[in-house]
């Protein structure tokens, strides 16, 4: 880090000034990077996510697929955002996750007057040592929840892009990394549209999956109330896997093989998606990558090392749909970005693969 002192000409005082373009690099102000991490199996990656998925399931009842889900985001290293109605266990099922991982979790209400400070820290004067000391904000755990991001200003909403894009923290001209895993999980009421600010389309496409949580069916409501009836169950969770496990899962999935056949299914659905009459924007180069690298973390999910169309079709639903901006015409058919996906993935052909894909 490069600094200067300056000295106040009336109170004598010297104020440590740093240089706007330096990147900081004291260990106190930078957070350590996980080194060292190797890839597991795909049937370890399996048999972790089993382990996480039962223990969430202790708190959150009835949503395996939605757990499941969130899963792949996070070993995707990307981040979900989970769009339902209030009180549908959204909130409930980041703390699941975080208390289930271990690692550090933080939540943040978002409001129309929380600043960007609030949420990725400020540098404050300690008048002891006459220096400016920076104190990490929220964005600094390693699972942190957004709740009714779309109540957050465009202004502090766009302090979460940087930390989601590019895993790092710009704060008075200093750079801080953020640990691995970083995952953030955003929520949002799409009923309720009073005072809030609609997340722009650069920000959808950050989140790599986007899910809704829906209403229990009568007998999982059954099981809620007789599981709470004596307190809650997140009181009681506790760490079933490590943070080391988590990242070595995100290497993993990275390995996960992808045919060419495969790759060329997922190139013809987003070209697709660029072509269809209903939709004035379709997917983007980054679209491709998100379907690609969410089908590479489903199959890994589910104990394979190789991508099948199969797995493309099934989390297609889940990665494109926020990314498509849909007519206006065709919104006036009711016609969403849902049904075009659906569609899209019924008319394009899916490959025949191989036999030896070893």
């Amino acid at each position: 880090m490069i600094s200067e002192y300056v000295e106040c000409p009336h109170c004598s005082s010297t104020t440590q000034l740093f240089d706007p373009n330096a990147v900081a690099e004291e260990p106190s102000a930078r957070s350590p990077q996980f080194t060292g991490a190797a890839a597991v199996a795909p049937s370890e990656v399996y048999g972790i996510s089993e382990r996480i998925i039962d223990n969430v399931e202790k708190v959150v009842v009835g949503k395996r697929n939605q757990i499941m889900l969130t899963l792949v985001a996070m070993f995707s290293e990307g981040h979900a955002l989970l769009e339902d109605v209030p009180g549908v266990a959204k909130t409930m099922l980041a703390r699941a996750l975080a208390e289930t991982v271990g690692g550090k979790f933080k939540r943040v209400q978002c409001t129309p007057d929380l600043l960007p400070g609030d949420i990725t820290g400020a540098s404050i004067f300690n008048p002891k040592t006459t220096e400016f000391e920076f104190r990490k904000g929220p964005l600094f755990a390693q699972f942190v929840l957004a709740d009714e991001i779309n109540r957050a200003t465009p202004r502090t909403q766009s302090a979460l892009l940087e930390a989601m894009a590019e895993r790092q923290v710009s704060v008075d001209g200093s750079v801080y990394k953020l640990d691995r895993p970083f995952f953030i999980i955003a929520t949002q009421n799409p009923v309720d549209h009073e005072g809030t600010f609609p997340l722009p389309e650069a920000q959808l496409d950050r989140f790599i999956i986007r899910l809704s949580l829906g209403y229990p069916t009568p007998e999982e409501e059954s099981a809620m109330i007789e599981r709470l009836q004596l307190g809650h169950p997140i009181d009681a969770l506790s760490p079933v896997v490590t943070v080391d496990e988590i990242v070595k899962c995100q290497e993993s999935v990275r390995q996960v093989k992808i045919h060419e056949r495969v790759r060329d299914y997922v190139v013809q659905i987003i070209g697709q998606t660029r072509e269809h009459e209903s939709i004035v924007l379709g997917g983007s180069p980054r679209a491709t990558l998100a379907l690609t690298r969410a089908a590479q973390a489903y199959a890994a999910v589910n104990g394979a090392n190789h991508v099948m169309p199969e797995d493309v079709k099934q989390i297609a639903t889940a990665v494109l749909p926020h990314r498509l901006i849909v007519r206006p015409e065709s919104r006036l058919r009711k016609v969403t970005s849902e049904d075009v996906v659906s569609e899209i993935l019924r008319s394009v052909k899916v490959p025949v693969m191989p036999d030896n894909l070893g």
